[in-house]
Protein backbone atom coordinates (compact mmCIF):
# COMPACT_ATOMS: atom_id res chain seq x y z
CA UNK A 1 0.00 0.00 0.00
CA UNK A 2 2.99 2.44 0.52
CA UNK A 3 4.42 1.46 -2.20
CA UNK A 4 1.48 2.65 -4.73
CA UNK A 5 0.66 5.77 -2.68
CA UNK A 6 4.31 6.48 -3.41
CA UNK A 7 3.89 5.87 -6.96
CA UNK A 8 1.08 7.85 -7.41
CA UNK A 9 2.83 10.81 -5.46
CA UNK A 10 5.71 10.49 -8.19
CA UNK A 11 2.74 10.21 -10.94
CA UNK A 12 0.96 13.20 -9.67
CA UNK A 13 4.17 15.37 -9.91
CA UNK A 14 5.04 13.97 -13.33
CA UNK A 15 1.26 15.32 -14.33
CA UNK A 16 1.56 18.65 -12.01
CA UNK A 17 5.22 18.96 -14.76
CA UNK A 18 3.07 18.06 -17.65
CA UNK A 19 0.57 20.67 -17.12
CA UNK A 20 3.31 23.43 -16.63
CA UNK A 21 5.00 22.89 -19.92
CA UNK A 22 1.72 22.44 -21.64
CA UNK A 23 0.41 25.68 -20.90
CA UNK A 24 3.81 27.35 -21.84
CA UNK A 25 3.90 25.19 -25.08
CA UNK A 26 0.15 26.93 -25.83
CA UNK A 27 1.45 30.29 -24.46
CA UNK A 28 4.99 30.32 -26.53
CA UNK A 29 6.65 30.71 -23.02
CA UNK A 30 7.83 27.17 -22.47
CA UNK A 31 11.42 27.58 -20.43
CA UNK A 32 14.33 25.37 -20.45
CA UNK A 33 14.03 24.81 -16.65
CA UNK A 34 10.36 23.58 -16.91
CA UNK A 35 11.68 20.60 -19.79
CA UNK A 36 14.63 19.98 -17.47
CA UNK A 37 12.67 19.62 -14.64
CA UNK A 38 10.04 16.94 -16.73
CA UNK A 39 13.36 15.06 -17.32
CA UNK A 40 14.32 14.90 -13.62
CA UNK A 41 10.56 13.86 -13.18
CA UNK A 42 10.87 11.18 -15.65
CA UNK A 43 13.95 10.44 -15.03
CA UNK A 44 13.07 9.75 -10.88
CA UNK A 45 10.19 7.85 -11.54
CA UNK A 46 11.88 5.49 -13.76
CA UNK A 47 14.31 4.61 -11.05
CA UNK A 48 11.39 3.50 -8.94
CA UNK A 49 9.36 1.88 -11.57
CA UNK A 50 9.80 -2.18 -13.39
CA UNK A 51 6.33 -1.87 -15.50
CA UNK A 52 7.18 -2.10 -18.95
CA UNK A 53 4.02 -0.24 -19.81
CA UNK A 54 5.03 2.70 -18.07
CA UNK A 55 8.46 2.57 -18.76
CA UNK A 56 7.11 3.11 -22.53
CA UNK A 57 5.74 6.25 -21.38
CA UNK A 58 7.95 7.43 -19.84
CA UNK A 59 10.28 6.89 -23.11
CA UNK A 60 7.90 8.76 -25.12
CA UNK A 61 7.28 11.82 -22.71
CA UNK A 62 11.52 11.93 -22.12
CA UNK A 63 11.76 12.00 -25.78
CA UNK A 64 9.39 15.11 -26.33
CA UNK A 65 11.19 16.75 -23.58
CA UNK A 66 14.39 16.20 -25.33
CA UNK A 67 13.05 17.37 -29.15
CA UNK A 68 11.20 20.48 -27.25
CA UNK A 69 14.31 21.52 -25.94
CA UNK A 70 15.91 21.17 -28.57
CA UNK A 71 13.79 23.31 -30.34
CA UNK A 72 14.02 25.87 -28.03
CA UNK A 73 17.60 25.79 -27.74
CA UNK A 74 17.96 26.51 -31.51
CA UNK A 75 15.23 29.22 -31.56
CA UNK A 76 17.80 30.91 -28.88
CA UNK A 77 20.73 30.71 -30.69
CA UNK A 78 18.61 32.20 -33.99
CA UNK A 79 17.38 35.18 -32.19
Amino acid sequence: LERKRRAVSRAGRILDVLEDVKIGLLSGEVTADDLERLKKAVRDERDATDDERLEGVLNEIETRAAVELAKLERANRAA
